[in-house]
């Protein structure tokens, strides 16, 4: 299983862990951690999981380049992501962001622009698989 670390990312099939928590740096006071699940509909419709595919080359550079962008523009934070590849049933996690800063409100703004950034520019795809196209 995967170590949870609290810098980088990490895409691959492993399942993303919901409860390791690596020690505070000093001066760090707040943690903000989104868990995205798979939900059992896709518009509107029931599903058992859903494929995600990458790009892997594209994808790590662009995962390195907003984590090194994040510090830039955002000042020094520690934060980890990781998404799933592959086939994630439904009702699992598929990616996990880790923020930590010095106050709660940073944390919170950091937490949402990385999954915002990560959904718009990071070559991940997704394709669901209906429950009645599996038979």
């Amino acid at each position: 299983m995967l170590s949870c670390q609290m810098h980088g990312f990490h895409l691959s099939t492993d399942p993303i862990p919901t409860a390791e928590m690596p020690p505070f740096a000093p001066g760090q006071g707040a943690e903000v951690r989104f868990l995205g699940t798979v939900r059992g509909l896709e518009e509107g419709r029931p599903i058992s999981g859903i494929d995600y595919t990458a790009y892997l080359p594209m994808a790590e550079r662009v995962l390195d380049r907003l984590l090194r962008e994040g510090q830039e523009k955002h000042g020094p934070h520690e934060v980890f992501i990781q998404h799933r590849l592959g086939f994630v049933a439904a009702e699992e996690p598929s990616i996990l962001i880790r923020v930590r800063t010095r106050h709660s409100a940073e944390a919170f703004d950091l937490c949402r622009w990385y999954l915002r950034e990560v959904k718009t520019q990071v070559p991940i795809w997704k394709r669901p698989l209906f429950v009645h196209e599996e038979g």
